[in-house]
């Protein structure tokens, strides 16, 4: 077993548990998917809880607009590249914490199939390779459009959702390299 196998396991369960309870609906769908990144927690927190600027590291999204000042109950209007089953998507952001490190957002609209979406995401600090990381750990609900199984619903968020952490990764631990953060454990 490496650093983290089975401890880390039981804290991803324990923070799903505590974070991510969705109540879903018997048409509709949740998971929560889970991402170690080479960064500390405050590089990723300063791209997550941007919700005025998701395109900073989410690759499907070009451009984003919120009206007014960035607060609970903000609504973005973002706009999705071509290529996926969308071209526009209104967010409300409903919970932004700074101490939990936790953001939650609702759609409100769009040209799109996701009805009823919330989505949660938590950070959470841990170490990787002896060097400050982050367990990033992303929860949905969404109901399951008309002629689709949960299954197939849940596969199309989850491939979302594994590209948009995948990217926060890279562009995370980017950063973290021209920070270059010290090991935990220098003597």
């Amino acid at each position: 077993m490496n650093g983290h196998g089975g401890g880390g396991l039981r804290m991803e369960s324990e923070y799903i548990r505590r974070h991510h309870r969705h109540v879903t609906g018997d048409n509709q769908c949740s998971s929560a998917l889970v991402k170690h990144i080479k960064a500390p927690v405050h590089l990723v927190w300063s791209l997550v809880r941007r919700f005025d600027q998701p395109q900073k590291y989410k690759p499907f999204i070009s451009r984003c607009v919120v009206q007014g000042d960035l607060e609970i109950g903000s609504v973005r209007e973002v706009n999705v590249k071509s290529g996926l089953p969308a071209t526009t998507s209104m967010e409300r952001l409903e919970l932004l914490d700074d101490n939990e490190h936790k953001l939650r957002m609702r759609i409100v609209g769009g040209d799109h199939r996701l009805k009823n979406y919330i989505s949660i995401i938590t950070l959470h600090p841990e170490v990787i390779d002896g060097r400050p990381g982050t367990l990033v750990i992303e929860s949905f609900v969404v109901d399951v459009p008309d002629g689709n199984t949960k299954d197939e619903t849940c596969y199309f968020v989850e491939a979302l959702i594994k590209c948009n952490l995948k990217s926060l990764a890279d562009v995370s631990e980017k950063l973290a390299v021209q920070d270059r953060t010290e090991p935990i454990d220098r003597r």
